[in-house]
């Protein structure tokens, strides 16, 4: 699914919205967690998943083409792990209740 078609599921669930107000909704969200990450911080949305952004260092790496050396720069690069109840409901289990 792309950032459009969220846009029209959502903007179908909520008839009293208007599509460029789902349309600024998206965007801030995704905005908002662009930011998060940017500054180190962590986001987590209980029973979807968590964002956060990993340090990966510099290295060495290899031109796949020529097999020549390249370095490779230090980088950040985000990263998502599921929340509990995702992976249940996408392994097709209902989520207990405590």
């Amino acid at each position: 699914m792309i950032k459009s078609e969220l846009v029209l599921k959502i903007a179908e669930r909520n008839p009293h919205l208007y599509h460029r107000d789902v349309e600024t909704i998206v965007n801030t969200v995704l905005n908002t967690i662009t930011d998060a990450l940017r500054k180190g911080d962590r986001v987590e949305l209980r029973g979807f998943g968590a964002f956060s952004a990993k340090q990966r260092r510099a290295r060495t790496g290899r031109n796949p083409r020529t097999g020549e050396q390249v370095s490779v720069d230090q980088k950040i690069a985000p990263a998502f792990k599921t929340g509990k109840e995702l992976r249940l409901r996408l392994n097709g289990k209902a989520a207990r209740k405590a």
